[in-house]
């Protein structure tokens, strides 16, 4: 049984070598290594799932790509009440990556740790904000490397403004 796990384990580093080798053809993976949070893992996934940054028109149309655009069950409610989540109707391994690198990011870099911060103050009680903040993170940190790969630019702090 070690035996398997090791070849499982060989195979999954070999195929993860040859993700990097096909990305790294494209110039717009070295600017989203740039961004903090976005290893080679992330920046394949979200490179993969927008491919050429502009077939989109507007940053909407990207958050509807992974599903993190919002939408608000209205049935038999007034608009006012309705309250808005995430869609989920779009890319699930990119929402997952995504959220992973908000995850990282807000715990270990600085920049994004004080619009974190900002994200949540005043709020720090309220049940599952914290999971929410890092959603609203996760879609910044799409439009960021959408924006990127469109303007051709590597990661500055000014996109946290």
């Amino acid at each position: 049984m070690i035996e398997g796990l090791k070849q499982v384990q060989d195979q999954i580093a070999e195929i993860e070598k040859r993700i990097q080798n096909l990305c790294t053809r494209f110039p717009e993976y070295d600017l989203l290594l740039t961004i903090p949070g976005f290893g080679p893992y992330i920046s394949a996934v979200v490179l993969g799932a927008i491919g050429n940054p502009h077939r989109f028109d507007s940053a909407n149309q990207v958050l509807r790509l992974a599903g993190l655009d919002l939408s608000a069950n209205r049935s038999g409610e007034k608009s006012s009440s309705a309250i808005p989540v995430i869609s989920k109707r779009g890319k699930a391994d990119l929402r997952y990556a995504l959220y992973q690198a908000a995850l990282i990011a807000s715990c270990s870099n600085t920049g994004f740790i004080a619009y974190y911060s900002r994200l949540l103050k005043g709020r720090q009680r309220e049940r599952g904000i914290r999971i929410k903040m890092r959603v609203k993170l996760a879609a910044k940190l799409l439009i960021i490397a959408w924006t990127l790969m469109k303007k051709g630019e590597a990661f500055s702090p000014g996109y946290l403004g």
